[in-house]
């Protein structure tokens, strides 16, 4: 799990007031320069060698990290779904911030890996190998869950790219669409989604089912989110409860 360090327990970035050396990378005979680009930005990327040093599954868990710095929406006994989840890095913190884990009290928290990949085991983590558009995910992770319900839903889906920018990025938001309908169906009042999406509009109906749903809804993008990226996350918080809801599920992507 990532080093807490003294004090309040929050993030402290994956500096570590340590100079960073750069790391420059030849472009051989067989690699191309788009390759040796994306291998020497991940050879200088401050988070990616964090996640080395701490243990993480993957960079993206600082990027969840410092969303639930800054918001706040995890708390310690929640019931939380990932969706998604593999490598694991957002399980990671959540585990850890909800208490899930083994040994941590009683009242403790629970948290429920989704993704077709699969994910290696984690403390604290209950893991199902299944697609999540397959139709029986959502029982299933219903059924996983104590009480059916969740206080927290975790998106960090994407689907698999076809090189077509527009296609790429309606499939995104069609992902984005299932895992908010799901939310709006699984969560308790005052629950909370955070879901990826990607600038390139396309986002209305999602935003318009979020806001008759939820008290907040915004937009967030955590510094370990790379500035060139066109990456965001949506963070839904005070979910107003299933007897307001308006939900077309039919609007699902």
């Amino acid at each position: 799990m990532a080093k807490k360090s003294s004090g309040s327990g929050r993030a402290q970035g994956p500096g570590g007031g340590q100079r960073q050396l750069h790391t420059r990378v030849k472009t051989a005979r067989k690699r191309t320069a788009s390759s040796a680009a994306w291998l020497q930005r991940q050879l200088n990327d401050p988070y990616v060698a964090a996640a080395k040093r701490e243990g993480m599954r993957s960079r993206a868990a600082y990027k969840l990290m410092e969303i639930d710095d800054k918001h706040g929406f995890l708390k310690p006994g929640q019931r939380v779904i990932d969706l998604g989840a593999a490598p694991g890095g957002w399980s990671q913190i959540a585990a850890e911030r909800v208490k899930s884990i083994e040994g941590q009290g009683h009242g403790k928290g629970q948290v429920v890996a989704i993704d077709y990949l699969g994910v290696e085991a984690l403390p604290g983590v209950e893991i199902l190998e299944l697609d999540f558009t397959d139709d029986k995910a959502e029982d299933r992770l219903k059924e996983r869950m104590r009480d059916g319900k969740a206080e927290v839903v975790l998106s960090d889906m994407a689907a698999p790219t076809v090189g077509h920018t527009r296609t790429d990025h309606l499939r995104i938001m069609g992902l984005a669409e299932m895992a908010a309908h799901f939310a709006i169906d699984v969560l308790t009042e005052g629950g909370t989604f955070l879901c990826k999406v990607f600038q390139g509009g396309a986002e209305r109906e999602l935003l318009d089912v979020l806001k008759k749903n939820f008290k907040t809804v915004r937009h967030v993008k955590p510094p370990a989110s790379r500035a060139d990226s066109a990456e965001l996350y949506v963070l839904a918080t005070g979910f107003r409860g299933t007897g307001t809801k308006e939900v077309d599920r039919r609007g699902a992507g």
